[in-house]
């Protein structure tokens, strides 16, 4: 049964849900105060590779938002993770400097990487990176993708993802990409691994019909979509997945969820 009132853990997006490229979204700090009164833990997953959990925590704090880091579940720290339990053990960090931080377990190895780890590097892609990558994943690395978005949403509307990249060095080496964020199932089945709770009494609340929605909904959670960051009426019209919820934005959370 996938009723909102039977909800009693969350996987709550980021951007898009709780701010939009750095602008609160208008009700979510009250809104999330009101579910931590209820008792209701959270997880807050990003596909954010710019910033490391920490940055992340603390440039949420000073929106008002009151995460604490330990709740911050993002995709660069579920690869570390993935790197250190499973291996391979040298990769080459095609990722933000800032988010470096969250590799300090992982041995670096530019030269002759065992897996090349990619992320956001915004417009420092060139033809000479993407053809050293796609010489690497020849010669036998794994290609590692932070995530597969097609856009995600800034001041100035959509704008061009990692996806794309990440696919098109898919297509050039005849590999598929490891993806360990959204919408990769190993990402959501840790997250609800983190709350303990079983994945019917859990929701996942995103932007993304897709990525969100249809990622934790292939997993079990109960969808709740909001109208805002990246979602679109036609985007959403044309996606094959059907979240159980829609809401307008996350403020409109603690009602659907029955709380006081």
């Amino acid at each position: 049964m996938h009723e909102a009132a039977s909800v009693r853990g969350l996987l709550i997006d980021l951007d898009g849900v709780c701010h939009i490229d750095g602008m609160v979204v208008p009700g979510a700090p009250e809104a999330l105060r009101r579910i931590a009164a209820a008792g209701i833990p959270c997880r807050f997953i990003t596909n954010t590779t710019t910033r490391s959990r920490r940055a992340l925590a603390e440039r949420l704090g000073g929106m008002g938002l009151p995460i604490a880091e330990g709740a911050v579940f993002s995709a660069p720290r579920a690869a570390a993770s993935y790197l250190r339990e499973h291996g391979p053990q040298r990769a080459r960090l095609v990722v933000a400097d800032a988010v470096r931080e969250d590799f300090d377990a992982v041995a670096v190895d530019e030269i002759a990487p065992q897996a090349v780890v990619v992320g956001d590097i915004g417009p420092n892609w060139s033809y000479q990176l993407l053809d050293g990558i796609f010489r690497q994943v020849l010669a036998g690395a794994q290609l590692v993708a932070l995530h597969k978005g097609r856009y995600w949403q800034t001041a100035q509307g959509l704008s061009l993802d990692i996806g794309a990249f990440v696919a098109g060095l898919e297509y050039a080496t005849r590999r598929e990409a490891l993806v360990i964020g959204k919408p990769a199932p190993a990402f959501f089945l840790q997250g609800i691994a983190d709350l303990g709770l079983p994945a019917e009494r859990i929701a996942i609340v995103g932007d993304d019909i897709d990525s969100d929605i249809g990622g934790g909904q292939a997993c079990g959670l109960t969808g709740i979509q909001v109208r805002t960051g990246k979602w679109r009426a036609d985007l959403a019209a044309a996606s094959p997945v059907r979240p159980h919820r829609t809401i307008d934005s996350i403020a409109e959370l603690p009602s659907l969820l029955g709380l006081p």
